[in-house]
């Protein structure tokens, strides 16, 4: 069994834990610290000296003795992220779940060089629930619906249910128009993403990605010209398969900084962001087995106020 933690959450977030090896090579943790942590030697001291370094009874002194097979928690530094500057919404909240309507820009779990602004750490944060853990991701730049499950015995039920192909979702769309599209159309190509690449790519064989696409209206806008509003239903779940498929079609989504080029976009600029939104959420209840859906309550600006979103 896993044993507890003497130190609390941080910012929501749960401190890291470090086992120490089964070994009578060192005197103290400090010594075996600084063989380990990629820190100098003065920082692992301050560290200390601050009583960041913990076991399961708490705070460590520097010379503390190593013991061999232990646990040591601490938490990490953070690095500098850029506020975003949106509030984060629950769409529907019961004893097992919370839905999450997040905006543009937030991530849904701590990654990389997002910590503090995601999805996950702030919910925690703002409705103290240190036990929250997402059933499934949302990208950065798009907005919606993401189901968080509140309860940790109550994680795998709902994994499953995705797992499982048991949720329904749908997205909404904004691209230029094109009428030589048809209205309704299913899309299907094999998708693979490389670890370390940053976008996915269509490649010939056979088909792991399929999207539902229909047209739900489209206009002559004055500013952004024609453009059509879609929803998007994919039927399975790869990386970036929507933004892809719409693309492939020549109708990428408005403020993709991927598709169908690759665009270098400041973390800290949130204007045009992708007009894309996981707009609906639907699921068996596990235990009357009544589907629930849930409706995002956000707009895509390029289609509401077009002079903003080009602002």
């Amino acid at each position: 069994m896993r044993p507890p933690a003497s130190l609390p959450p941080r910012f929501g977030l749960d401190p890291a834990r470090m086992r120490l090896p089964v070994s009578d090579r060192w005197s103290t943790i400090r010594e075996h610290l600084v063989t380990r942590v990629p820190l100098p030697a003065a920082q692992i001291d301050a560290m200390f000296a601050a009583g960041r370094f913990h076991d399961a009874e708490g705070p460590l002194d520097a010379d503390a003795p190593y013991v061999s097979g232990g646990s040591v928690w601490f938490h990490r530094d953070l690095p500098d992220e850029a506020p975003v500057p949106f509030p984060i919404d629950v769409a529907h909240r019961d004893d097992d779940v919370l839905v999450a309507d997040k905006p543009h820009f937030l991530a849904t779990i701590p990654r990389g060089r997002h910590v503090r602004e995601t999805a996950l750490v702030r919910l925690r944060d703002e409705h103290g629930l240190p036990d929250l853990s997402p059933a499934h991701r949302l990208d950065r730049v798009t907005a919606g619906l993401v189901l968080f499950v509140v309860r940790r015995e109550a994680r795998g039920t709902y994994q499953n249910l995705f797992r499982d192909r048991r949720v329904a979702k749908t997205y909404t769309a904004v691209t230029r128009y094109d009428p030589a599209l048809p209205a309704t159309t299913t899309v299907r190509s094999r998708i693979t993403k490389e670890r370390g690449v940053i976008t996915a790519r269509e490649v010939p064989g056979e088909p792991n990605a399929e999207t539902l696409v229909e047209l739900l209206e489209h206009r002559d806008d004055a500013h952004l010209g024609p453009i059509a509003r879609y929803r998007l239903t994919p039927r399975t779940g790869r990386t970036h398969q929507l933004r892809l498929h719409l693309a492939s079609l020549g109708v990428p989504i408005l403020g993709d900084p991927f598709y169908p080029e690759l665009r270098d976009v400041p973390l800290d600029d949130f204007r045009t962001p992708l007009q894309l939104l996981a707009a609906t959420l639907s699921w068996p209840d596990p235990r009357t087995g009544e589907r629930r859906t849930v409706h995002s309550r956000r707009t895509l600006s390029a289609w509401d106020d077009p002079a903003g979103w080009l602002a």
